[in-house]
């Protein structure tokens, strides 16, 4: 492979892991919350108030750390919504969040253009207010050698937050499998009768994975808005919480596997990137829409081979009686 093919390959790899993170983040959300039995079609709308508060409180205090944590608050608060409508009063799980993600589309733009009159956008952001990559120690991209190379380019310079998102896939994976709480989470999403007869509070366990859903979902807005870009754009999630359900989906709600979906996804994002304005032999420029595409045929396309006999949790999307938890 040539020293030009090598840096292609390596920068098409970094690209990838940099568009998995907000993926990876939403798909561990949704994984929580579905693992309890809650269906959650929200993870579109939390994301994108999440995206929004914090380039908005980012643009006020000059501080990314402010703006995620602000961004934690905005998916919490959507994530109480959809518990209070499917939980505390358990009404349809689909419709809730469908509603949310709605609202987040309208209200949204909305308070944007309220606040800062600019066409329902926020300032664009820099310095302090920005996440910007960290360079680890010894990364020398102009190093000689694959592995100094990959160091250099796809593990250092990312940002904390990319960092974070690896973390928790084994984080997630150790928290759903090996500890009581995680054996509780996956009880209750499989027969939550089962386990109020143990004596355990289905509700509150479905809150508490619907808390750290609603926090998850905020940090990959977060992530669109500080890391990503440079501010809060209207509609900037373009469909990245759909994308996040198929993930899970794919994965069969566990982490690892999840996170091997997003990646295929984000490496279809990062690819369709490359091709904008591409040509093919006889058949000249390929048409912008059907390159910009080409991440969704692949989610379709993925979930149409392995979809087939999916195992869901079985309890999940259906209604459960507080009086009995």
């Amino acid at each position: 492979m040539t020293g030009s093919a090598e840096t292609e390959l390596l920068l098409l790899v970094a690209g990838t892991v940099r568009l998995s993170v907000p993926l990876l983040l939403a798909a561990l959300a949704g994984i929580f919350a579905e693992r309890s039995g809650v269906a959650d079609l929200g993870l579109e709308g939390k994301m994108l108030a999440g995206a929004f508060a914090a380039a908005a409180v980012a643009a006020v205090t000059g501080h990314a750390a402010a703006g995620l944590l602000a961004a934690m608050a905005a998916g919490l608060a959507l994530s109480l919504v959809h518990f209070y409508a499917t939980v505390a009063k358990p009404g349809d799980q689909v419709v809730s969040g469908m509603a949310i993600n709605l609202i987040a589309a309208g209200l949204i733009p909305t308070m944007a253009y309220a606040l800062f009159d600019l066409g329902g956008q926020t300032p664009a952001l820099a310095g302090d207010a920005r996440l910007t990559g960290i360079v680890l120690p010894l990364a020398d991209a102009s190093a000689t050698g694959f592995v100094p190379r990959l160091y250099a380019i796809v593990v250092s310079g990312q940002t904390a937050l990319v960092y974070l998102a690896l973390l928790l896939v084994p984080i997630s994976t150790a928290v759903i499998y090996r500890t009581g709480w995680g054996l509780r989470l996956r009880a209750v999403g499989e027969n939550p009768e089962a386990v109020a007869a143990a004596g355990r509070n289905v509700v509150r366990l479905r809150l508490q994975a619907l808390i750290v859903n609603g926090m998850l979902c905020g940090l990959a807005g977060a992530y669109l808005s500080l890391a990503a870009n440079a501010g809060y754009a209207r509609n900037m999630t373009a469909g990245k919480g759909y994308l996040a359900i198929a993930a899970l989906i794919l994965g069969r709600w566990k982490p690892w596997p999840t996170f091997g979906a997003c990646l295929l996804f984000a490496a279809a994002d990062a690819i369709q990137g490359r091709l904008q304005g591409a040509h093919l032999p006889f058949f000249g420029a390929i048409p912008a829409v059907w390159i910009s595409a080409l991440p969704y045929f692949a989610t379709v396309l993925a979930l149409a081979i392995t979809g087939r006999g999916v195992a869901m949790p079985r309890a999940l999307g259906v209604p459960y009686a507080r009086g009995r938890g």
